[in-house]
């Protein structure tokens, strides 16, 4: 393992091996992966660097993005790989992703027109990935396995029945016959035509919004596969809170789209066989119920065992959409100790939606360093975070400026034009998420962050503005208040 000093060095030597100077690297806040990030500054533009020490994985990235490059489908260009495979520059995509978007849905209440046709963007690329990105793609490559088959298939399963199911002393359960069903369902899945490419993990937080088209991440664990796992993937995203009419229009849509591809590839003599509308639809009640379980499984690892409040909140959303699967059986044969085991969740759905919500109070302030001075911290423990915006570029400098604070558009507008308040955004973002994530483990039930410049009227306001509503926005379970101290004004956004 390298130490970060040591990752910064190799990816300033791969960024000088591309004719450019690295300015500035700032590691990213951590995700789901063990991969870690790092957006560089260098002196033409912004671009990702990464560090993974997988190198299999490493090898069907690398493979995967150069084929799809040239199949011109929209994913990020690889620019430099260090000799240790190790390391690696590509384009920047920015930080807009599907889920942003559905988020802020979810927040008003409503899927708006925008975000729908989003999806269906995505959709008709995933069509592109599923057909021209599997022509001629070298699977050899691909990571762990170059085929979804019956091994992967019972991987799923196994992980809801070991990481969810058996944390679960409410519901017992014949595992011998459960093992029947789960073979049962895996034969019956391998019967769907799988001579395309599968995304593996295709859903709206791996899709990158750009100038208001979609981009494509994290498929380094495709492999060749049946078309409508992805589609499952993403439209029964349950985090995502679909709701069934725009799901069905959506499909629909898929279909359609999918119909006409099939048409294009024959009349361009293309041999790959045409998926009926009546095959896919045969198939696509079994995907859904394989990823819903998979999606559990993944719930219960990262919060029954991982012990991470976020996740095991998240447990009704699916356990919601498996009972409404189990309501409405829509497979051609029974699998008996499986429904038997849904039939019980009403039981975990009580337990679960009954997780007393984490008591966690964020305060962000902004203050004025000559009057007033750092604020005090009536909790009591000890102040948190104190951030000096002073060395940011200052709009109080400006006639223009003097009368708006940090929360009018055109502060706002002047500081985001600046590259130095971006990263001194993302240093503190990935800094203060670090001790969200810690204090939520933990159980700890305070923490202030404070944004302190000259007046407490401008850099300040913007900052704590900014960074209470990226709490809001990514720990929607905690309540976070908002202070600007020099204009007396306050906001609150209660945890959900």
């Amino acid at each position: 393992m390298l130490t970060l000093d040591e990752i910064k060095k190799n990816i300033a030597e791969l960024i000088e091996n591309i004719g450019e100077n690295a300015l500035e690297i700032t590691a990213m806040p951590s995700s789901g992966s063990s991969r870690r990030y790092f957006r560089i500054k260098t002196d033409k533009r912004f671009l990702i660097g990464a560090y993974n020490i997988n190198i299999e994985e490493n090898d069907a990235f690398f493979s995967f993005s150069k084929h799809f490059h040239e199949c011109r489908l929209p994913v990020p260009e690889i620019l430099a790989v260090s000799p240790s495979k190790e390391i690696y520059v590509q384009t920047d995509l920015g930080d807009v992703t599907l889920f942003n978007y559905v988020e802020n849905c979810l927040k008003n209440g409503k899927y708006d027109d925008k975000t729908i046709d989003l999806y269906k963007k995505s959709l008709d690329k995933l069509i592109d990935f599923q057909i021209i990105g599997h022509n001629g793609l070298d699977y050899s490559k691909a990571f762990p396995t170059p085929a979804f088959d019956e091994m992967s298939i019972m991987e799923d399963l196994n992980y809801f029945k070991y990481c969810f199911l058996k944390e679960q002393e409410e519901i017992s359960f014949n595992e011998t016959r459960l093992d029947t069903d789960f073979q049962r369902l895996a034969k019956y899945i391998l019967e769907a035509p799988s001579d395309f490419f599968m995304y593996r993990d295709f859903q709206s937080r791996n899709i990158m919004i750009v100038d208001n088209e979609p981009y494509f991440i994290d498929y380094q664990g495709g492999r060749k596969g049946p078309l409508q796992y992805d589609v499952v993937s993403l439209l029964y995203q349950v985090k995502a809170r679909i709701p069934e009419e725009i799901r069905k229009e959506l499909i629909e849509y898929y279909k359609q789209k999918l119909s006409k591809s099939f048409e294009l590839s024959k009349s361009c003599r293309d041999a790959r066989p045409c998926v009926s509308t009546d095959v896919f639809d045969k198939y696509f009640p079994a995907f859904v119920l394989l990823r819903l379980l998979q999606v559990l499984g993944a719930y219960g690892f990262r919060g029954l065992i991982q012990k991470k409040l976020h996740f095991m909140q998240s447990i009704p959303y699916a356990i919601k959409e498996i009972m409404k699967v189990n309501e409405k059986w829509a497979l051609p044969f029974e699998l008996p100790e499986l429904q038997s085991v849904i039939s019980h969740f009403a039981i975990l759905l009580k337990k679960y939606e009954s997780v007393e919500p984490e008591q966690l109070t964020i305060t962000v302030n902004s203050f004025s360093f000559k009057n007033g001075g750092v604020p005090y911290d009536k909790s009591g423990n000890g102040g948190g975070f104190v951030f000096d915006c002073r060395a940011l570029p200052n709009p109080g400098r400006y006639v223009e400026y003097k009368k708006s604070t940090g929360e009018d558009q055109d502060v706002i507008e002047f500081l985001e034009d600046k590259s130095d308040v971006h990263f001194f955004l993302q240093n503190v973002q990935m800094i203060v998420f670090q001790s969200i994530d810690n204090y939520l483990e933990r159980g700890f039930k305070n923490l202030q962050i404070n944004f302190g410049c000259t007046g407490g009227q401008h850099r300040s306001v913007f900052f704590a503005q900014k960074i209470g509503e990226l709490i809001h926005g990514n720990y929607p379970m905690v309540r976070v208040e908002i202070n600007h101290l020099a204009q007396h004004i306050s906001h609150v956004y209660e945890a959900k």
